[in-house]
């Protein structure tokens, strides 16, 4: 299997990945991440906030800046920003990263919608309200003005303990399903006491920005403002946390978009079921590498992240075969990974 189509019109959107395409990673950091055992985005808990702009560095160069080694698990899988790359580097197609409330910022091109970084939602709202309104406008402008110039706007993300704030976001759109991890054992009780703690704050039916501020993420301000300024079709590339984000633009207005996630998320969760839009899953085909760090994917871990099933989709869309794109991974694998072991 290159890809399945879970529900929807998901071909229409693989057909667009053959034109003209940009590719954007919305960024950013959330304080939720700093409770411990929330996530494994990063080597060791003073890293974490690294994670996202190291990404997108590796995007750019093949290596990280504001670090001196790529974003990994503490013990040494590596960032699924070495698949995008990959993908990336094979397909040529250009990208930028949108700072969306980091707390580091990369050594690497990026736009600003001026969002703040998102606070612990365990203890207090996830952001201002006017904050937020003002970084969505920005987002709606980016994504209204990039769609004139392509077919299709492709959006990656980044953020730690992402999928915790998806997962209180869901509950407080009434979507009772579990969140994915980077963790083979996800964390459940843990994002459980979190959540219940963050929706105590949220009375009732409210306005999508309005939950956002209270139990979300700079990330998903981000990526809802480009989705519904977008005149063109988007595809959220991501796992989890892409169903929240969709969930939301559906109750914010309408947008032309699709999801595209990796087969370890897919097997990991049941909330692509929930997603109110098409949904693609792709098979990167780690299971059969000679690396252990990649077969970790396929064994639970990481799974999804900075746009990997997307760029993943991309690829094949563009010829590539599942051979041939694993063996291009083992070499990024090489070059970026064991080169500075």
């Amino acid at each position: 299997m290159l890809w399945k189509i879970l529900k929807g019109d998901g071909e229409k959107f693989i057909e667009l990945l053959r034109r003209n395409v940009f590719f954007l990673f919305a960024i950013g950091n959330t304080k939720t991440a700093e409770i411990p055992g929330i996530t494994v985005a990063g080597a060791n808990p003073d890293l974490i906030k690294f994670t996202p702009p190291a990404d997108v560095e590796l995007l750019h160069y093949g290596e990280c800046k504001v670090i001196p080694f790529p974003p990994a698990t503490p013990d040494g899988k590596p960032t699924p920003a070495i698949i995008t790359y990959t993908a990336l580097r094979l397909t040529n197609v250009p990208f930028l990263a949108v700072d969306c409330g980091l707390m580091i910022k990369p050594r690497a091109p990026y736009i600003c919608i001026n969002a703040p970084v998102g606070e612990n939602i365990a203890e207090k709202d996830a952001m201002n309200l006017n904050a937020v309104k003002d970084a969505f406008n920005n987002a709606f402008e980016l994504g209204r003005r990039l769609s004139k110039a392509v077919d299709l706007i492709i959006v990656g993300e980044s953020i730690p303990a992402g999928t915790t704030t998806a997962l209180a976001v869901l509950r407080a759109l009434g979507i009772n399903t579990m969140v994915s991890s980077s963790m083979p054992s996800n964390p459940v009780e843990l994002k459980e006491r979190v959540v219940t703690k963050a929706l105590e704050r949220v009375k009732g039916e409210e306005d999508p920005l309005e939950l956002i501020s209270k139990v979300g993420d700079p990330v998903m301000v981000g990526v809802c403002g480009i989705a519904l300024g977008s005149e063109k079709p988007v595809l959220l590339a991501g796992g989890t946390q892409m169903v929240a984000i969709a969930s939301l633009i559906e109750r914010m207005g309408e947008a032309d978009i699709a999801i595209a996630t990796t087969v370890y998320v897919a097997n990991d969760s049941d909330a692509l079921n929930h997603a109110p839009c098409p949904v693609i899953v792709v098979d990167p085909g780690l299971a059969d590498s000679r690396k252990a760090g990649l077969r970790a994917y396929a064994e639970g871990f990481v799974k999804e992240g900075v746009g990997a099933g997307g760029a993943t989709l991309l690829a094949y869309a563009r010829g590539f075969g599942k051979d041939e794109f694993l063996k291009e991974i083992e070499h990024s694998y090489e070059t970026v990974i064991e080169s500075r072991l």
